[in-house]
């Protein structure tokens, strides 16, 4: 696998696995999209070791040799793999924390043992390493203004698990069909709510209440991220922005289907994301003029 073919592989397990996440990045200068793509692509080929219907083999062992590979690659060797020349190769190039990637693959493992979360509390040390590390590994690739990367490193981790607790609201069947919850059990107790109801067809008026209660935690999440777009370059704000925009909408499509999240999967209307990214498009292409114009100006 050469570095170019790793990237690419890369962009297409994000274009067909992450199609709110790829429109978004469309928003970005082309020289930052590969790098994001690595990024994504990583994540996906280690969360299908632990999550795909379709593995029969031994996951943690699979974990192992891929956490083998990479440990590998990020020495500057090679291994015989897909994704881990473009997935290094970006860590290198921004001095992206290990000790994040090592704390992904933490929570990578987490999933082969553990189903069930009590508080919220104990779902946030997961959601450190599955969600928050990804908000501070992409950080670097989106360009904090000068002097910002510390202060905007909070808003990064906020930003993650606004979009990984989107997705936990909006996938409860399907978690629950891999025998997963991630809905922490203390809430559903506070609202009454059994691990039977999540697997009904429909939702009772009590795990309604509780998702309408889980929503306005998301929103937190993503009103704590907001603070950060403006601490990065402009020419990633449209980027972020949409994504706010395209992941926050499936909470609201939730709410429009009155939280049945069982029935089928929440998803933002393509007449809508095309809307949105063509609203982002005009910003991303001023931004883009503006810096081309600083780099012309330089003697």
């Amino acid at each position: 696998m050469t570095l170019t073919a790793s990237y690419e592989l890369c962009r297409r397990l994000n274009a067909r696995h992450g199609r709110s996440y790829y429109l978004a990045t469309l928003l970005l200068p082309a020289w930052k999209r590969p790098h994001v793509h690595a990024l994504y692509g990583f994540a996906r080929y280690a969360d299908e070791i632990v999550d795909s219907f379709a593995m029969t083999g031994d996951r943690a062992r699979a974990l192992d040799d891929l956490a083998a590979r990479l440990a590998v690659t990020l020495e500057g060797g090679t291994a015989d793999d897909p994704v881990l020349p473009a997935f290094a190769q970006t860590t290198r190039s921004f001095g992206i924390d290990h000790g994040d990637v090592a704390a992904f693959l933490r929570s990578m493992r987490a999933d082969l043992t553990v189903a069930r979360y009590e508080t919220y509390d104990d779902l946030l040390v997961y959601m450190e390493g599955s969600a928050a590390v990804i908000g501070t590994m992409m950080l670097p690739v989106l360009e904090p203004l000068p002097g910002m990367r510390e202060k905007a490193h909070e808003p990064a981790r906020q930003l993650g698990l606004a979009f990984q607790l989107t997705n936990f609201l909006r996938d409860v069947a399907e978690d629950l069909e891999r025998g997963r919850v991630y809905l922490p059990l203390e809430d559903l107790d506070r609202f009454g709510v059994k691990v039977a109801d999540l697997g009904r067809d429909a939702p009772t008026p009590a795990l309604r209440e509780l998702l309408a209660f889980q929503i306005r935690r998301a929103r937190g999440h993503y009103a704590r991220a907001r603070e950060g777009i403006g601490m990065l370059t402009p020419s990633s704000r449209p980027c972020i922005r949409a994504a706010f925009q395209l992941y926050g909408g499936i909470l609201d499509r939730i709410e429009a289907a009155d939280y049945d999240v069982l029935g089928g999967r929440a998803a933002v209307p393509g007449r809508r994301r095309l809307a949105i990214f063509t609203r982002h498009l005009l910003a991303a292409s001023a931004a883009g003029r503006a810096e081309r114009r600083l780099i012309a100006e330089v003697p």
